[in-house]
């Protein structure tokens, strides 16, 4: 039994030998498979803390603030990385790895990534802007360009809205930082709407006005406070030009349905009271010069 254990213990010692044989060189440091295990297994459990230290710190401490998901999702990434970083420095002093043979080869190497990565770098630091300045937050309706939506989720490279389709748009964040963005509800979620109504030049302005109002105060999704007004906005080339104005906090949103709605209450409302609405039109006259 005891020469069992021992050719056992003989047979570990020699496969440990040969695994930790040198098969190369980095600088002054040997590599050999034992080195690189060690290295493959320590640089995994860095990962798995900093994946673990993240989610408590998200769901169990920032959680109980009053911080949204958006930033309290950064500063969880932020955190994952810095013990990321530390973790590999500790991990290569410990293991006594020699880079400085490798610091030609990484500068080079460097020069092409930094290239590579410079727009993700950009969109880092604009998400860190983001983070402190808070221009936008999660749940806020925003327009950048021709996209409208509401956002759901603030990363650390990227936005992502939610379309009135239901689509998904991920947005970098450096278009937040360096586009005109329109955020409808940084402040609160009321928002006024423009609606522009024409009507013939025969029509009484004041009965429009009364009218208008009418639409706007029957409608359920129009604040009554602040009030609605009309606003007489130009005398057009075929007609008299008004501004329904009106403040909501339930379709902002969708925009364009609340003015839909109007829209329609406000032909029936014209319809009813014999309000033309004009068209535009021309009158062509043709002289005929030419000689008999």
């Amino acid at each position: 039994m005891n020469n069992i254990w021992i050719e056992i213990k003989q047979w570990f010692k020699d496969a440990y030998d040969l695994l930790s044989t040198p098969f190369g060189n980095i600088g002054s440091t040997e590599i050999s498979i034992t080195f690189l295990l060690y290295l493959i297994i320590s640089i995994l459990l860095v990962m798995f803390i900093a994946k673990k230290a993240k989610q408590i710190l998200v769901t169990r401490i920032l959680s109980r603030t009053k911080m949204d998901a958006g930033v309290t999702q950064s500063i969880g990434t932020i955190v994952r990385y810095v013990i990321i970083v530390l973790g590999l420095v500790i991990i290569f002093q410990s293991a006594g790895l020699d880079l400085s043979a490798l610091s030609v080869l990484a500068g080079a190497l460097g020069v092409g990534i930094g290239f590579g990565l410079q727009n993700i770098f950009n969109n880092f630091v604009s998400g860190l802007i983001i983070l402190f300045e808070r221009p936008i937050k999660v749940g806020d309706r925003v327009q950048v360009e021709d996209i409208s939506g509401d956002v759901v989720r603030i990363a650390a490279r990227a936005t992502t809205i939610i379309t009135n389709d239901n689509i998904s748009i991920i947005i970098p964040n450096s278009e937040f930082v360096s586009s005109r963005v329109i955020n409808w509800s940084h402040n609160d979620r009321m928002v006024r709407f423009r609606i522009p109504v024409g009507v013939a030049y025969k029509e009484d302005p004041e009965q429009i006005r009364k009218l208008l109002l009418e639409v706007a105060a029957n409608n359920q999704n129009v604040l009554k406070s602040p009030a609605a007004d009309v606003i007489f906005t130009e005398f057009g080339e075929s007609s008299l030009n008004f501004e329904l104005w009106v403040w909501t906090i339930k379709l902002i949103n969708r925009p364009s349905v609340l003015q839909s709605q109007l829209y329609y209450a406000i032909f029936k409302k014209f319809k009813d009271h014999n309000i033309e609405i004009p068209f535009p039109q021309r009158d062509l006259h043709i002289k005929n010069n030419l000689p008999l």
